[in-house]
């Protein structure tokens, strides 16, 4: 195992910054996230550490020493790609063997390291067989594999679920992190699927535009979320963003939503923030509960559409005076129908505000 460190990061590539002063340690033994959209430097940051593209400027260490100017083969990383790419005329074992095979490793050493990493991902009767023969999910499993028979230092897997069905993706979700805790070693994964980024990591890095917006474990990330892209961004269904308005009322905050203007929630303290500031709310669909429309501290909304999807059912509801809906997530089935008005109501202890720049405002909600 190693630990990988990254200081002052930055990749160019002509005018365009793609990777702009990351600096990030990752501990020996720990699975690291790289979450974001396309295109936000994600996978280059990667292939930085792998040393697949070249660094613009500052250092790369891997269990301590620097690696900027050292050989991908030599920096003690394997590396599994969203494409499989097995060798169409080799067995399995083969595939799985070859790197070691290159290496001038004895015979009986790659025999005997390939059918270890087979009964780690349960691919055994598989050995025998060519690509062509296996499903996706098999084949991704022969790429892991060939990547755990160099008992690399780190493994860094780039989108490496992306071919695959939504089942099979959950499935290989579970395989990888047992895979983890069976080998114990450090391992960097990019996707931009924040389900696979919550299920598997130790710790997830949400990356913007070729910055790093917040980092954290995955539950700290969830429920404080520094600025509104990492609210918006990590969660599904996603965030619920309500424009609203502080109001200063008897030496207290109060929030106020819709057209006519509703005061839904009141705040002991709201820092940075003055009574009269126009915000936004940012709420979870798990957050809000249906009440009804008639009591003081309920938005009145109208069902728009109702998703049953059997453990939980979605209703996105048209809130007066506001263009986009809200969502609001159920638990089990609901007997509410379209066009049916409701009442919303916002636990205040989950809430968000955020400012005209999308950054959080430390709030605390009155006690009721």
């Amino acid at each position: 195992m190693a630990s990988v460190e990254l200081r002052n990061i930055a990749k160019s590539f002509g005018s365009v910054e793609a990777v702009r002063d990351v600096s990030l340690s990752i501990g020996d033994g720990e699975l690291v996230v790289f979450l974001g959209p396309s295109g936000c430097g994600k996978s280059t940051l990667l292939r930085m550490v792998a040393g697949l593209e070249e660094i613009t400027s500052g250092d790369l260490l891997i269990g301590g020493q620097r690696m900027n100017e050292v050989a991908a083969a030599d920096r003690g990383i394997a590396m599994v790609f969203q494409s499989y790419a097995l060798y169409p005329h080799m067995t399995v074992a083969e595939n799985m063997g070859f790197a070691l095979k290159m290496l001038g490793k004895p015979r009986a050493e790659t025999e005997r390291k390939v059918a270890e990493a087979a009964a780690i991902l349960q691919i055994e009767e598989l050995l025998g067989r060519k690509p062509k023969e296996l499903s996706g999910g098999q084949r991704q499993r022969v790429a892991i594999g060939r990547a755990i028979v160099r008992e690399p230092e780190v493994f860094l897997f780039d989108e490496p679920l992306s071919n695959l069905d939504a089942g099979l993706r959950a499935q290989m979700r579970v395989e990888i992190a047992r895979l983890h805790e069976r080998l114990g070693t450090t391992m960097i994964y990019v996707t931009h699927d924040q389900v696979e980024a919550m299920t598997l990591a130790d710790r997830i890095v949400i990356l913007n535009k070729g910055r790093i917006e917040q980092q954290g474990s995955p539950l700290d990330l969830y429920e404080k979320p520094v600025n509104r892209f990492v609210g918006g961004f990590l969660g599904q269904p996603q965030m619920n963003f309500i424009p609203a308005q502080l109001v200063s009322s008897g030496g207290a905050t109060e929030l106020a939503v819709g057209v006519p203007a509703r005061r839904v929630l009141q705040f002991a303290n709201v820092v940075a923030a003055a009574g009269g500031t126009i915000v936004e709310l940012g709420v979870r669909p798990d957050s809000i509960s249906i009440v009804d429309p008639m009591l003081e501290t309920a938005l009145p909304a109208h069902v728009v559409v109702v998703e049953h999807l059997g453990g939980s059912s979605l209703l996105y509801v048209q809130v007066d005076g506001l263009e986009e809906l809200v969502t609001v997530e159920l638990r089990g089935k609901t007997a509410f129908a379209r066009h049916e008005t409701v009442g919303l109501r916002f636990d205040p202890q989950r809430v968000h505000l955020f400012d005209g720049g999308g950054k959080q405002i430390e709030s605390r909600a009155a006690e009721e």
